[in-house]
């Protein structure tokens, strides 16, 4: 195999491939993930080693317990961040006890993006505890000569702790930075050092003409923290006309009248539009904010636009949306930002300009309103509410026009016609995604979940029926994928109480590779990211006892939602083609905002 020198992953990728080829590795399990395309691409180029694809981690990884029981030598395991390899666990314990030889190698996201809440990321160093033989965590991949010795050193000393002194796991754990796919990357630009403007955001405060107060804020590596009962009053005058925005990101309030109350108090005291996520009660409590965007992310495809609307300052409550145009445009304009949120957690995975304030959205807001006899001048919603009216109307006429089950409208159509208060559950991947971007404003009460604290897809249908049980009547979206991941789920309907309704968008496929740059490399896309499995739901959903309805067209979901039944579990499967989706939603997104200037 000759070494891939398009990129510094790719090179990397492909020496730890070859080095393992030369000790003796004939087999690799390999499950389907982002953060792993480099080392997924590296075997599945391979020619001598046969590299195997398998959906679910903890299925895969007892397959390659079985290969290397079998065969005395090792196998080697390949998953993406988060919780993926957490699923190794059982065949690690397995392994450990009958001494089979295991390579394990989860990726990473890079030392950077951790502890900061970064999507799919959770703490992988000793993941496995005292079960591997050993375990180590490499460096971030180098185009250096050393660095690639060193690499190779590690993997030739990873395969001999999987046979010696006795034959157990071993468990490597590889930070990957972007790129991840194999483009070709050009060499490296240095550019100038900003020091002033990169260390701004650390002495914004205090400001001139406050009173200083008598706890001055802490700074811990360039964030600043404030202790009540100083942190809302010190800050009025940063909020005192100035440009600026509310962002309602993800939230999984207990109390969602009071959390939307306190977010309209404070925008229209501010005069600050609110953008608000899917993943929020916001945007189903409508009538309490007349300041609500919903369509922030396609606004801000307009370059035109977003700058513009660029804000001097932004109010974030809870974790960043899931819209990566939102957080791009963040990077760039670098706001100040007070992050609001009672947990002692750093929730800024931008690392920008970010004041964290330790408290609930509606204490600051009580707070801060008693303490400020004026009300601030700045009104920034005037704009945004124009671009939002026309941009809900351009997505209503498109999504009126459509016949053909295509998966965007689903999240659109689901806001409009489920029974008020419904909870719903909303996969990871593109069916959350699909949500961000079309899940109308509404006052339905509609309770959004999910599992957004490491993305993944694991456990999808058993989280959705945890919620529904003994519940109300609830709804899970999901992918196809994310269903299959966790059919196993179903087996729980023995024992469950109450009525679960499954929107299966089956597309045969991850969707969401349709929408990154792996997708244009074809092989190995089709079988190693998109992993279609070619399932007949229906004679799925008879083995475990699961009613199945086949979705014909949108009139026919529209009657099913509502009334929603009483007990059992049902799947409402809509076909789709993934193709046709990823394309209508890369063609369409950036034209709702396109000719509003």
């Amino acid at each position: 195999m000759t070494i891939d020198f398009r990129n510094t992953n790719t090179i990397w990728s492909s020496i730890l491939v070859e080095t393992l080829n030369h000790l003796g590795l004939t087999t690799a399990i390999v499950c389907p993930g982002s953060r792993s395309t480099p080392l997924t691409f590296a075997f599945a180029q391979h020619p001598t080693i046969e590299a195997i694809p398998i959906l679910d981690e903890r299925s895969a990884a007892f397959f390659a317990l079985g290969i290397a029981k079998r065969s005395g030598t090792p196998c080697a395991l390949i998953c993406t961040s988060g919780t993926a390899g957490a699923n190794f666990y059982p065949a690690v314990i397995e392994a450990k006890e009958s001494h089979v030889p295991l390579l394990i190698f989860t990726a990473d996201r890079p030392p950077e993006l951790r502890n900061c809440h970064a999507g799919q990321t959770i703490d992988q160093v000793k993941l496995y505890g005292n079960y591997p033989n050993w375990q180590a965590e490499l460096a971030v991949p180098s185009q250096e000569m050393g660095m690639l010795c060193y690499l190779r050193q590690n993997i030739i000393h990873a395969w001999e702790r999987s046979l010696f002194p006795f034959p157990g796991v071993v468990h490597i754990n590889l930070p990957f930075r972007d790129p991840l796919s194999p483009q070709t990357q050009p060499d490296p630009i240095s550019s100038q050092f900003n020091h002033e403007a990169f260390f701004a955001g650390i002495s914004t405060l205090p400001l001139s003409g406050v009173n200083t107060p008598p706890n001055p804020p802490l700074s811990r590596g360039g964030v600043q923290y404030f202790s009540p009962p100083y942190q809302v009053g010190y800050l009025t005058q940063i909020l005192q006309e100035q440009t600026g925005i509310i962002i309602a990101g993800v939230s999984q309030s207990q109390n969602p009248k009071e959390y939307c109350q306190a977010i309209a108090r404070l925008s229209q005291f501010l005069g600050f539009p609110v953008l608000g996520e899917a993943l929020s009660p916001i945007r189903n409590h409508a009538h309490l904010n007349p300041y609500l965007i919903t369509t922030y992310d396609l606004i801000l495809r307009n370059q035109k636009l977003a700058e513009k609307l660029a804000p001097k300052i932004v109010i974030q409550i809870g974790e960043l949306p899931t819209s990566k145009e939102l957080r791009t445009w963040l990077e760039i304009t670098q706001p100040q930002r007070l992050l609001i949120d009672s947990t002692p957690e750093n929730l800024d995975p931008l690392h920008g300009k970010t004041i964290h304030l330790r408290l609930s959205i509606e204490e600051f807001t009580n707070r801060f309103i008693s303490n400020n006899l004026q009300q601030p001048t700045s009104f920034s919603f005037k704009l945004w509410g124009e671009v939002e009216s026309k941009i809900r109307a351009k997505i209503n006429q498109t999504m009126n026009t459509i016949d053909k089950l295509i998966e965007p409208k689903t999240a659109w159509l689901l806001a409009q016609n489920l029974p008020e208060k419904t909870p719903i559950f909303i996969a990871n991947s593109m069916s959350v995604r699909n949500v961000e971007f079309f899940w109308t404003a509404n006052n339905r009460f509609i309770s959004p979940y999910f599992n957004r604290g490491a993305n993944g897809i694991d456990g999808t249908l058993s989280t959705a029926l945890g919620i529904a049980h003994r519940h109300q009547s609830s709804v899970m979206l999901t992918g196809d994928l994310a269903l299959l991941h966790d059919t196993n789920g179903f087996l729980i309907s023995q024992k469950f109480v109450g009525h679960l309704t499954i929107i299966l968008i089956n597309n045969n496929g991850g969707g969401i590779f349709e929408m990154l740059p792996i997708a244009q490399f074809d092989p190995p896309f089709e079988e190693y990211f998109a992993t279609p499995q070619n399932i007949n739901f229906a004679q799925l959903c008879a083995t475990y006892g699961v009613e199945h309805e086949l979705i014909n067209n949108w009139e026919q979901l529209k009657q099913l939602l509502n009334p929603l039944p009483k007990t059992g579990i049902r799947v409402l499967e809509i076909r789709t083609n993934r193709k046709t989706d990823a394309l209508w939603l890369q063609e369409n997104l950036p034209k709702f905002a396109a000719d509003l200037n």
